[in-house]
């Protein structure tokens, strides 16, 4: 049994001329008539604008900060203080480790 020649597979991606037809039939890479150069099809289609950037409120820029300093009052108040932050959630005696209570402060914190 005589064994069939192998395969010669063209490798597209490493012949330059090749890419660079790929990318002019995909109307990638050159000019439009804005004068923009497009590096992909998707930001050809969806366009790269600043006109769409859109400034967030600014109540949500207070809320955020305000609930980051609460998040981190806690986790601070967690790992220095596990014992009056357990003491100010729970009515219960005191707990016998505080290791919980400061991995929960570390969380709070990263």
């Amino acid at each position: 049994a005589k064994q069939p020649p192998p395969l010669m597979k063209k490798h597209s991606q490493t012949d330059l001329v090749s890419r660079l037809k790929t990318r002019k039939i995909l109307g990638v890479g050159g000019e439009d008539d804005d004068g923009e150069v497009h590096r992909s099809k998707i930001s050809q289609v969806l366009g790269n604008e600043i006109k769409f950037a859109v400034r967030e409120p600014l109540g949500l820029r207070v809320w955020q900060l305000v609930s980051a300093i609460m998040f981190s009052g806690v986790a601070i108040m967690a790992l220095a203080f596990p014992d009056q932050l357990y003491d100010a959630i729970f009515d219960e005696e005191s707990v016998s480790s505080k290791t919980p209570i400061r991995l929960y402060g570390g969380a709070l914190l990263s």
